[in-house]
């Protein structure tokens, strides 16, 4: 029986002792579960999870009640107005501004909690001992990153609490939005973790690794700051940054190839944790093979990058035409060819991008977009006629509009087609949720009630017991 503190025992002396042996495992059928329970064990003994959900509590809890504070101001007006109420969603009122503080402590805090399964193992030198045992460096990297994992879904719950909280208010939340934001969350948390692995397998220190880990997180808004919406090379470099994988679920959108683009990239950076992992192996040999990860995962990016295919989760379709516009959209065959004559930064280029062309992409089978405006601006041609015209060509005829409502744009290409406007479909409209409530009464459970609780799983967490005897029977 050996505790995680046992007096007159070191850290690392522990952690060896409660690796198994080599002669107790089959070499060819070396079981998982003991593998799977010190890597967990790792994630829960340390002080970077339960100091990072510590923190969370005042993060989350304050964004919390400042959303549900600004929605029943919002819900107040609309209790008056059935307009303003069919505008009141909590997806956008409540959930996105509370995930966000989440996705703020995931960027900052949690490289520090995903580092520590494996730059503790390298500095005290237990990571020697582990490689020798027969399991595959895949296999290595693949229990440290479940037990990342797992983490992930532990520092998820002062989220949780603020959902359950929100849900007792009497607020709605709607399943197919919530679950697509949660799992839009756990694919971001899975790829910081990922490279917050391949950090420390290529870092002699925990520290190191963190700063490579931050340059990525951290870069990413530095990218979004200084080359979101240029044209050209940037605008692709743009696209490269962490923040573009949680805006598609905030829109309540779930696309197919972000899911495998996500998907590519944590297998990719796993690969490469994998490749760097094992010492003795020379530097060259190394770079060889993460030269051909490199290569594999940008080719398997570039196909995702091919992929359209998109669900529109949210409750009122915001994402989407009015279904019967959808089912008349869908059955034109002929390409369609938009000719846009705006510069990327004018805001009507992005007016026309959510209301129209969007909605389009997602519903046309053949459909092609040219930005004629690209290195042009609205200062550079305020005396230039077609600036700001958006052309559009169907079955060799053609139309011009200024229009970025679907309103007008809509009966256009229905003439383009020679197809009649299809009647709308009647009922359907989003009732909006509206809200009031106070978050007062959150707050005390966010600066108290959930930090004891914490507090008291991390001062039990230090006094659990492992049987090491007993896993090492089972391996």
């Amino acid at each position: 029986m050996i505790s995680a503190r046992e007096p007159g025992l070191s850290m690392e002396a522990w952690r060896i002792s409660f690796l198994p042996s080599p002669e107790t495992f089959h070499v060819q059928n070396a079981p998982l579960r003991p593998l799977l329970v010190k890597e967990l064990w790792e994630i829960l003994s340390g002080r970077a999870l339960w100091t990072m959900l510590l923190l969370m509590c005042p993060l989350i809890g304050y964004s919390f009640f400042q959303a549900v504070s600004l929605y029943g101001e919002a819900s107040a007006a609309g209790l008056q107005s059935p307009v303003l109420a069919s505008s009141l969603s909590p997806l956008d009122g409540v959930l996105v501004p509370t995930l966000g503080a989440s996705y703020v402590a995931v960027t900052l805090l949690f490289p520090f909690v995903a580092i520590r399964v494996l730059g503790l193992e390298k500095e005290s030198g237990a990571l020697l001992l582990l490689v020798q045992m027969p399991y595959r460096s895949s296999t290595l990297i693949a229990a440290k990153l479940a037990a990342v994992l797992a983490a992930w879904v532990l520092s998820s719950i002062p989220a949780f609490s603020a959902l359950a909280i929100w849900r007792l208010f009497g607020g709605h939340l709607s399943a197919p939005e919530t679950l697509n934001l949660l799992f839009g969350h756990l694919l971001y948390g899975s790829l910081v973790g990922a490279i917050a692995l391949f950090a420390a397998s290529v870092s002699e220190s925990a520290a190191t690794a963190a700063i490579i880990t931050l340059a990525f997180t951290i870069g990413s808004w530095v990218l979004d700051f200084t080359v979101a919406g240029h044209p050209g090379l940037l605008e692709w470099v743009a696209s490269l940054s962490l923040t573009q994988v949680l805006r598609t679920f905030e829109q309540g959108l779930l696309s197919a190839g972000l899911v495998v683009g996500i998907g590519t990239a944590v297998c990719g950076f796993a690969a490469l944790a994998t490749v760097w992992l094992p010492p003795g192996v020379h530097v060259r040999n190394k770079l060889v093979r993460s030269i051909v990860c490199v290569l594999v995962a940008a080719i398997v990016l570039g196909l995702a990058t091919q992929i359209r295919g998109s669900i529109d989760v949210t409750e009122d379709q915001r994402n989407s035409f009015p279904a019967a516009d959808q089912r008349t959209l869908a059955s034109l065959a002929e390409p369609l060819v938009v000719t846009v004559h705006l510069a990327p930064e004018d805001p009507r280029y992005a007016d026309l991008q959510r209301n129209v062309l969007a909605k389009l992409g997602r519903v046309l089978p053949n459909m092609s977009v040219g930005l004629a405006g690209r290195r042009q601006s609205p200062a550079t041609n305020a005396g230039d006629d077609r600036y700001g015209e958006v052309e559009y060509t169907y079955g060799g005829r053609s139309d011009i509009s200024r229009s970025t409502s679907p309103r007008e744009i809509l009966p256009l290409l229905y003439g383009l087609a020679g197809v009649s406007r299809p009647a709308p479909a009647p009922g359907g409209d989003y009732p909006g949720y509206p809200l009031v409530a106070g978050g007062e009464v959150a707050l005390l459970w966010f600066f108290g009630g959930l930090p004891l609780c914490i507090a008291l799983a991390w001062w039990r967490s230090r006094r659990l017991p492992i049987n090491h005897h007993k896993l090492t029977k089972e391996a």
